[in-house]
């Protein structure tokens, strides 16, 4: 575990790699020939929850198993879901990249991903294949490789409980994407290999897009090229020992 300031101006590198002083988290599991010289800007001021993930050695993460994944999901208990420390890292570069080009994450996604001009739905939920984008999660969690991570956008609303603290689904909006999951991908896929899940409306990175979440452990990946029309994850143009700056 690294320490926790960004300050950069009581500490010189010098002093790290001769072991004077503990690593601070944004060198953590950073090749000492990549250190910058000071924090960079998006890693400054981030979440506790940011800084948990990053402040951990990559050597030590474990990715969930099939099992750990269903479970987890089962439970409700996404707000465990993690992308590796390394991943979580490039993640966060990566949103501030997007931000600084495009505007804001939602542009991006809108205009680049999805390729919608406007977020106007044709009918009600499912009910129009236009309404519906499904492509891959461009920074899938630290999940077995065999696992296929997968976002379904849609223009249409899916609605929120009101009541619930974390504005979870409402039952009726729950039965309607477990329809359209066992639709779209049971027919290629067995049921026991498929699991869906909407971040809670807390936990969402973007607040004015909706979308869902779909997990397939070992699927056909000419199902898969086929559905998302030929989409490719972002962050599978890096190697796994890339630092994104």
């Amino acid at each position: 575990m690294a320490t926790q300031t960004p300050d950069s101006t009581t500490a010189t590198l010098s002093e790290y790699k001769a072991g004077k002083r503990p690593l601070p988290y944004w060198l953590l599991n950073v090749p000492e020939p990549q250190w910058p010289s000071q924090c960079p800007a998006f890693l400054a001021d981030i979440s506790p929850r940011n800084l948990e993930i990053i402040n951990s050695p990559q050597t030590e993460f474990q990715r969930l198993s099939w099992p750990e994944v269903q479970r987890t999901i089962r439970a409700n208990r996404i707000d465990e879901f993690r992308r590796t420390p390394l991943d979580h890292r490039n993640y966060l570069c990566y949103m501030a990249r997007l931000k600084s080009e495009y505007g804001s994450v939602m542009d991006y996604v809108r205009d680049r991903r999805v390729g919608w001009g406007d977020l106007e739905a044709r009918g009600r939920a499912f009910e129009d294949p236009d309404d519906v984008k499904i492509i891959y999660n461009d920074w899938p969690y630290g999940i077995d490789k065999s696992i296929v991570h997968l976002c379904v956008w849609t223009k249409f609303p899916l609605d929120v409980d009101e009541t619930d603290p974390n504005g979870d689904l409402t039952p009726e909006m729950r039965a309607k994407i477990d329809e359209y999951v066992k639709t779209t991908f049971g027919s290629r896929v067995p049921a026991e290999n498929i699991i869906w899940f909407k971040n809670w409306a807390k936990l969402k990175s973007i607040h004015s897009m909706e979308h869902f979440h779909v997990m397939m452990k070992d699927p056909d990946m000419e199902f898969i090229e086929s559905i998302t029309k030929g989409d490719s994850p972002a962050s599978s143009q890096l190697s796994e020992d890339t630092i994104l700056e």
